[in-house]
């Protein structure tokens, strides 16, 4: 039986250890760490899967701007390597996806792979301009309300803390 739950402190080391495991060492050196670092995540949006116990994926939000304007960073994702494939980063999506338009959210950012966040509704951005070096194909948008990104353009900021 899974267990959905908001990612509590106690939880940070084995994230951070199933992000490890699942990324390319030098992980914290991309752009969208650098928006990260001081910054608090959206809390309510950081969610763990676990099934009897055991972390299997898990999911992380983070505020940033855009021409002054509110965005959820997405990311990172993670699915455990013998969990992957059977629909747990969907699950994640949905869920937290669902809670963001809850909580007032309006779009959604990230640097990802097209074909397959596509399925969830991602489109490329090419008007938002993440921190080098990021590719620009990969910056990614999701609108939560229609209408969300119209004229919202420019470089993705830190938020202050």
């Amino acid at each position: 039986m899974y267990q959905l739950e908001q990612e509590a402190d106690a939880d940070w080391w084995e994230v951070e250890a199933l992000y490890d495991l699942c990324f390319a060492p030098g992980r914290t050196a991309l752009s969208s760490y650098r928006l990260r670092d001081g910054v608090a995540p959206v809390r309510p949006l950081c969610l763990v899967l676990r099934e009897d116990g055991v972390l299997a994926a898990v999911i992380r939000y983070w505020p940033v701007r855009v021409a002054g304007q509110r965005v959820l960073l997405l990311g990172p994702i993670a699915v455990h390597p013998t969990r992957q494939a059977e629909g747990l980063g969907g699950l994640l999506m949905h869920e937290s996806l669902a809670e963001a338009r809850k909580l007032g959210w309006e779009r959604v950012l990230l640097v990802g792979d097209a074909p397959y966040y596509g399925r969830f509704g991602f489109a490329k951005l090419p008007d938002v301009v993440m921190p080098p070096p990021t590719n620009p194909d990969r910056v990614l948008g999701l609108e939560l309300i229609p209408g969300a990104w119209d004229g919202v353009r420019g470089e993705v900021t830190k938020t202050a803390t």
